[in-house]
């Protein structure tokens, strides 16, 4: 394993290319990223990449927007077949007809959507600026939410602002099980649970910290808690344990899997080091957006990106 880390990191050097990865990839990747964040951090990364190739190591709607900030670079992707439940829960054709429907609304969408999505959309948000973009809105203006229910009505709670909210939402986030996370918590009663917004109520009413990724992590290194349970895909935990090592990180259980009593993210998954290698030999799998669809997505990604800073 470590023969083939060098060799990654190597190669990235003669081809200059930048590996960017996400929280929920196996730690083996993450070891040999250039950045390691959430979707707010690799947007901002991506937009500012000096590279000649992107290697995004994370799903694909992920790449799709590295490529919408870089046109000129070449963005590959170690798994094609990486996709995302809540991106795929909001297909473009449907959604135009749900626009179409709600005249005169803003359309605001979350970062995990399609190209083709977001080229619809006004703002882009991700969980980390979510509240903040929302509230960039005039109070009169009337909001369409898209593609997840349960970040928009999370956002609802902490702006007070009724939103039309898409029917769609993320299977590891919905996964949690609130009785297991009970019991789970009544065998750590001192631990604090915290919870990425994209899961449901009942679970975010659990926690004391609901938070983008990098939001959780900055809020286990600055709490006085020694225990946490996180509600979250399982992947976080690594970098996580780095930034607090004399730490107890425990994962949030999910209703099915009894196997690591964790929820984890099937795509994310699907790409391994031996992929990242290959994908980076061979410069392929290679994304591509249309310059029609990549024009109109880069409005709102670039609104986000102002907003953010």
């Amino acid at each position: 394993m470590q023969a083939l880390k060098e060799k990654i990191l190597a190669l990235k050097k003669v081809k200059n290319a930048v590996i960017l990865a996400h929280y929920y990839q196996e730690p083996d990747i993450q070891e040999i990223a250039d950045y390691v964040g959430d979707s707010l951090g690799l947007s901002q990364e991506a937009a500012k990449a000096d590279a000649d190739i992107i290697l995004f190591a994370g799903v694909h709607f992920m790449a799709e927007t590295a490529k919408i900030l870089n046109p000129n670079k070449k963005v590959i992707l170690p798994d094609l077949n990486a996709g995302c439940s809540l991106a795929e829960s909001c297909p473009p054709e449907i959604f135009q007809k749900f626009i179409t429907a709600h005249p005169d609304h803003i359309v605001i969408t979350y970062v995990n959507c399609s190209a083709e999505i977001k080229a619809m959309s006004h703002l882009v948000c991700t969980s980390s600026n979510a509240v903040k973009i929302v509230a960039s809105v005039p109070k009169n203006i009337p909001i369409i939410f898209a593609p997840d229910k349960n970040l928009g009505r999370y956002i609802e709670q902490q702006t007070g602002r009724k939103m039309v909210l898409w029917d769609g939402s993320c299977v590891v986030h919905e996964a949690f099980s609130l009785d297991k996370l009970i019991a789970l918590h009544q065998k750590h009663p001192n631990a604090k649970i915290i919870a990425h917004p994209e899961s449901e109520k009942h679970i975010l009413d659990t926690a004391a910290y609901v938070g983008s990724t990098s939001g959780m992590i900055d809020y286990v290194k600055t709490s006085s808690a020694s225990e946490f349970i996180v509600a979250t895909e399982a992947g976080i935990l690594y970098k996580m344990q780095q930034e607090v090592p004399d730490k107890i990180l425990i994962p949030a259980p999910s209703v099915e899997n009894n196997t690591c009593a964790c929820s984890e993210c099937g795509f994310m998954k699907m790409n391994t080091l031996q992929k990242v290698y290959d994908c980076l030999v061979n410069e392929s799998p290679e994304i591509k957006v249309a310059a029609t669809i990549r024009t109109k997505a880069l409005v709102p990604i670039e609104r986000m990106l102002e907003l953010s800073n």
